[in-house]
């Protein structure tokens, strides 16, 4: 009774919005149980009496999305995360919510300043010699400005929205409660794991809401790319970096998505998709460590070409395990080889041991040969694995946030290639890069590598080496 007490003034701020957009009377593309839409029917008489039995003109995936924005930041931190999950809320709702912009109004640039200040313990005049108080983006949980040190030396400096901290506790443990009552109220919502999904979310803006867990991340990638010219990650000053505040190099670059202006540069459109593909198989394959926000504003291009990445803030983080398995199974696909698929999925465990494997190798067969059958420039891998996501899903696989992120990440790389040029298939570019890390890696010479490192590795756990 005391959490249904502290939680009642989110609760009716929430279900009159939710009402307001009619998310669970006309959930046009989302199972909701009928005693979820009855009572969600009857608060959306109660709180617009008017409206209440117009049916919406907007498909629900964008009223899903203008609620969320209405419901505040976090909330569309919260739908960002939903647009990674097809497998509870649909793809064409998923893709409805990845369209859900990150913008803001800026807060005021004298509590930018204020936090700066505090948290460095000096005056903003004595860190920088310009600080600009219009912020170059706005978002959600942060702003970024642009800004000169004392030596002359151009950054951008992220600092958290002022009380972030208080409202995302108070919302987020709303959303865990609520989760928790549909849960035990309504049985047909266990099998979407909401409590779960509350979970993962906590955990990925844990991170989000740390800027030196986003210096980390960014750190992280400039290790990778460290000898690698086609990348560029930018400097962060760790002396003025904190949990609210992060400085970084200033990167001077276009927008991926501007390619008139990539031409004008002297730059070829065709090289920098190919660049981009082998960009993201080495961080998502060879490091199993990925940026997974590669909307239009956080990958530039600069003038010699190089790729540039900014805001760290979503990460997409793979085991070898994964890695390796999801490899193997696209070499697999490419081969048309689709008993070898389902016995990769069965032997890493990502279906039920009992399941019928030649009916998984069946299923597979009718999800590839659509896809198979196109030319090389209109395959999409990011599509294929879509498709075999929602495959496991029916053949009782464990949700693995962790791959769907890799797909959304997939999907939105094959769509950068695209605009960079409508001919271009990624994968094809990159084709030369992934056969020599298949050979590395996916020969059995090196799978007997592995296992020895494995037994090493027991071995030396049991000794207690």
């Amino acid at each position: 009774m005391l959490k249904f007490c502290k939680n009642l003034p989110r609760l009716l701020k929430v279900v009159s919005i939710v009402s307001k957009y009619k998310i669970f009377t006309y959930p046009d593309q989302i199972n909701i149980p009928k005693s979820v839409r009855f009572l969600a029917k009857l608060a959306e008489i109660i709180t617009h009496p008017i409206n209440s039995f117009t049916k919406p003109e907007e498909i629900f995936g964008k009223r899903l999305a203008n609620c969320f924005r209405n419901l505040g930041p976090i909330y569309i931190k919260f739908g960002q995360t939903l647009s990674t999950r097809p497998d509870l809320v649909s793809a064409n709702v998923a893709n409805s919510l990845t369209e859900l912009q990150d913008k803001l109004p800026p807060f005021a640039s004298n509590l930018v300043r204020e936090t700066i200040e505090a948290e460095f313990n000096q005056k903003i005049s004595e860190i920088f010699v310009d600080f600009n108080d219009i912020p170059v983006a706005a978002a959600s949980i942060a702003q970024v400005h642009k800004a000169k040190l004392i030596d002359g030396t151009e950054v951008a400096v992220k600092v958290l929205r002022p009380n972030i901290f208080v409202e995302y506790n108070k919302d987020v443990e709303f959303l865990g409660y609520l989760a928790t009552i549909l849960s035990k109220w309504f049985i047909q919502t266990k099998r979407l794991k909401l409590i779960d999904v509350v979970k993962v979310f906590h955990n990925t803006m844990k991170s989000e809401l740390n800027l030196r867990m986003e210096a980390a991340a960014a750190s992280r990638l400039t290790d990778s790319f460290n000898n690698d010219p086609s990348v560029k990650i930018p400097k962060i000053y760790w002396h003025l970096t904190s949990e609210q505040v992060i400085t970084l190099e200033w990167i001077q670059g276009v927008s991926i998505y501007d390619t008139k202006a990539i031409i004008k540069q002297g730059l070829n459109p065709r090289e920098i998709a190919a660049n981009i593909a082998v960009m993201f198989f080495n961080q998502a394959y060879r490091d199993g460590f990925f940026h997974a926000d590669l909307h239009p504003g956080n990958i530039l291009v600069c003038k010699d070409g190089a790729i540039a990445l900014v805001d760290f803030g979503i990460i997409g983080m793979l085991k070898e395990k994964d890695r390796l398995a999801i490899a193997e199974i696209l070499h697999a696909f490419l081969q048309r080889d689709y008993s070898r698929v389902a016995i990769i999925h069965h032997r890493v465990k990502y279906i039920p041991q009992d399941t019928d494997l030649e009916l998984f190798a069946q299923s597979c067969r009718s999800i590839a040969e659509p896809i198979m059958g196109l030319k090389i420039k209109d395959i999409s891998i990011g599509n294929l694995l879509a498709r075999l996501f929602k495959i496991t899903d029916e053949f009782g696989m464990e949700t693995q946030p962790q791959l769907l992120l890799l797909q959304k990440t997939m999907v939105v790389v094959e769509g950068i290639g695209q605009s960079l040029h409508d001919e271009i298939n990624m994968w094809e570019l990159a084709a030369p890069w992934i056969q020599k890390w298949a050979n590395k890696n996916l020969t059995p010479e090196a799978k007997f590598v592995r296992i020895l490192k494995i037994l090493a590795e027991n071995l030396l756990d049991k000794t207690g080496a």
